[in-house]
């Protein structure tokens, strides 16, 4: 199994056999639960005016050094889960409350796009309409690892004073662009399901249901 996701790309560590395996029910519920986290601490972030400046670097950090904690420590996750969503959260709100001042309505939007887009992949992934198969692994990490080259090479040439074209445009070419990039990152959630089923099929330990 192949999949863009830092997180979930070392299956073959986490195999074995262990007393209680981790199950696709206990996934879900462990999911609702970081979930929960994660949006009561981003409505914090939102009306934490703090949070919108220098402060913001903190949960980013934090969240940073507790994903890397979790990659090389996966049997910490039952701890570092719910600290990560809870950090995670507080940057999403401050972020999105940032954005939304400057265009308003546009975290509204991207809430829900977010959710609808989850949500579609999941019922097309669940109900076999599409299939992940080896050659669309490729060509999803393909285009994602192109994606982020172009956007290091953007950030390099902003340096500079120039930039790549278009990326950042307003026009037919730009919002092409951008359709496609979303799409992109649509995509690789297929891949982290396939992760999970494959995380769930090897019999790995109970505590990977956090992870």
């Amino acid at each position: 199994m192949v999949t863009t996701n830092p997180l979930l790309k070392r299956e073959e560590s986490f195999s074995g056999t262990a007393v209680e395996s981790m199950n696709l029910n206990g996934t879900v519920n462990k999911t609702g639960i970081l979930l929960l986290i994660c949006m009561a601490t981003a409505a914090f972030g939102w009306v934490t005016p703090e949070l919108h400046g220098g402060l913001l670097f903190v949960p980013v950090l934090g969240g940073f050094v507790l994903s890397l904690v979790a990659i090389f420590k996966p049997a910490t996750s039952p701890f570092v889960a719910p600290l990560y969503a809870a950090l995670e959260g507080l940057a999403l709100g401050a972020i999105s409350a940032m954005f939304n001042a400057r265009y308003p309505g546009i975290a509204a939007n991207a809430v829900l796009l977010t959710f609808s887009v989850l949500g579609l992949f999941l019922f097309l992934y669940a109900t076999r309409i599409v299939r992940v198969t080896s050659g669309m692994k490729v060509a999803i990490i393909a285009a994602t690892g192109g994606i982020c080259v172009v956007y290091v090479i953007d950030m390099f040439l902003g340096v500079f004073g120039h930039g790549v074209p278009f990326i950042h445009s307003s026009g037919p070419m730009g919002i092409g662009i951008s359709i496609f990039i979303c799409a992109i990152a649509a995509f690789n959630f297929f891949l982290d399901f396939d992760a999970i089923e494959g995380f769930i099929r090897s019999g790995s330990p109970k505590y990977m249901e956090w992870y």
